[in-house]
């Protein structure tokens, strides 16, 4: 079996590969093994005290409620809130339910806001969670936003993430519809959430948000 072929069978199997280079940069596949359940590694060791010390140190304290028998970690996004100094918080449930216009939220022109996320980790341990919010208007990208939010271990009670202050652009040529998709996903690669939406940017906040 040569190694193409080999190296599709072991990942079938879910035995993870990396590459290293030799001295003479030709690169090699580097069998990692299996991915094995979070819960089962750490029933492995519970009875290694300065072992299983080690691990807390390393992931935190993992809540064991959370540990599914699968090796692959889940993200759930719960809700997207909008914050803005001097107005009530706006929750949005994800995913996004629109308005009789179609859009998510509105926003007033030229004013200070910020995104805070809150999401729950189950099953194991999500290397490097980051998103992506990339935001059009009349069919030309305005906006690429990416930010790598960290490596989260399982527990029951939610994750909140903040994002910096930002303020909305300005002006008439400024209002008007956006649409926008949002992803959620993690150095695997795996992805937990694409969305698309609609918002739209006002010269007034909208009466009862």
């Amino acid at each position: 079996m040569d190694d193409k072929k080999e190296n599709e069978k072991e990942k079938h199997e879910g035995i993870d590969h990396e590459e290293e280079e030799d001295e003479e940069g030709n690169k090699h596949a580097v069998v990692l093994g299996p991915q094995v359940p979070l819960k089962e590694q750490l029933e492995l060791d519970k009875d290694d005290e300065s072992l299983r010390r080690w691990k807390e140190q390393l992931l935190g304290q993992v809540d064991t409620e959370q540990l599914g028998e699968t090796a692959e970690p889940e993200v759930k996004v719960l809700d997207l809130t909008i914050l803005s100094p001097g107005r009530p918080d706006l929750v949005l449930p994800i995913p996004f339910q629109a308005d009789e216009k179609g859009y998510a939220f509105a926003l007033k022109d030229g004013s200070p806001y910020s995104f805070r996320f809150s999401f729950i980790v189950s099953n194991n341990i999500v290397p490097g969670l980051k998103y992506t919010n990339t935001v059009w208007k009349t069919g030309v990208r305005v906006e690429n936003q990416k930010m790598m939010l960290g490596t989260f271990s399982p527990q029951q009670e939610p994750y909140i993430y903040e994002g910096e202050e930002e303020t909305t652009p300005a002006g008439i040529f400024a209002r008007g519809s956006y649409s926008a998709k949002l992803k959620f996903f993690d150095d695997d690669g795996k992805c937990y959430l694409e969305m698309s939406y609609y918002f739209e940017i006002r010269k007034e906040w909208p009466a009862g948000q």
